[in-house]
C-alpha cells in the first residue's frame, strides 16, 4: 500500500508541477521515475512515451499507467493514473471558476505569453535530450527526417509514422544481426 501513495504522490507532483503537455512532463518524469526512484530504467520510460504517443489519449497519462503497471499491476496503474490526473482536474476546475472574470486583463494575457515562451524552451530541451538517447547512427537520423517530414507535411496519422519507424527498425536490427 506504501508503494501505491509513493506512486500517487510522485505522479501527483509531477502532474501539477509541470506546464506544457506531456512533452514538458519529460525531463521532469526522468528525474523522478528514473534517477530518484529508479522505478524504470531511462529506456523503458522512453519507450513507454514512446507507445503513449501512438495510443488513444494523453501521453502523460498513458505513460503514467505504464509505469504504475510495471511497478505494482492493475491497482499501480490506477493508482498512478489517479495522481498524474488529479492536480489538472483541481487546477482547470480553479482557472474556470476564476479566469473568465480575469482573461482579458493585459497582465493575464502578458503572462499566458510568457508561460507559452517557458514552455517551448522545455520542450526543446526534451526534444535534445531524446535526441542524445534515441539517435545513435546515420540511419536513426534518416528515420527521425523521414517521420519529421511525413508528420508535418503530410496528412498521415502519427500511428502510421511510429508503425513504420517501428518496422523499419526492426528490419534494420535483423540486418545488422545477420551482418
Amino acid at each position: 500500500m506504501k508503494e501505491l501513495f509513493s506512486l500517487f504522490l510522485t505522479f501527483a507532483k509531477i502532474g501539477g508541477f509541470t506546464f506544457g503537455g506531456g512533452y514538458a512532463m519529460l525531463p521532469i518524469m526522468q528525474r523522478e521515475l528514473v534517477e530518484k526512484n529508479e522505478w524504470v530504467s531511462n529506456d523503458e520510460l522512453l519507450n513507454y512515451y514512446a507507445v503513449g504517443q501512438c495510443t488513444p489519449g494523453i501521453i502523460a497519462v498513458n505513460t503514467a499507467t505504464f509505469v504504475g503497471y510495471k511497478r505494482k499491476g492493475v491497482l499501480g496503474s490506477i493508482f498512478s493514473t489517479a495522481g498524474i490526473v488529479t492536480p489538472s482536474v483541481i487546477i482547470i476546475m480553479l482557472i474556470a471558476t476564476f479566469l473568465k472574470n480575469f482573461a482579458s486583463y493585459p497582465v493575464v494575457q502578458s503572462a499566458f505569453a510568457g508561460i507559452r515562451i517557458a514552455v517551448c524552451a522545455t520542450i526543446l530541451v526534451s526534444i535534445v535530450n531524446l535526441w542524445k538517447k534515441a539517435i545513435k547512427c546515420w540511419i536513426d537520423i534518416l528515420f527521425c527526417a523521414g517521420a519529421f517530414i511525413l508528420s508535418a507535411f503530410t496528412p498521415i496519422s502519427p500511428l502510421w509514422i511510429v508503425l513504420i519507424a517501428g518496422t523499419c527498425g526492426v528490419f534494420c536490427h535483423l540486418k545488422k544481426e545477420v551482418e
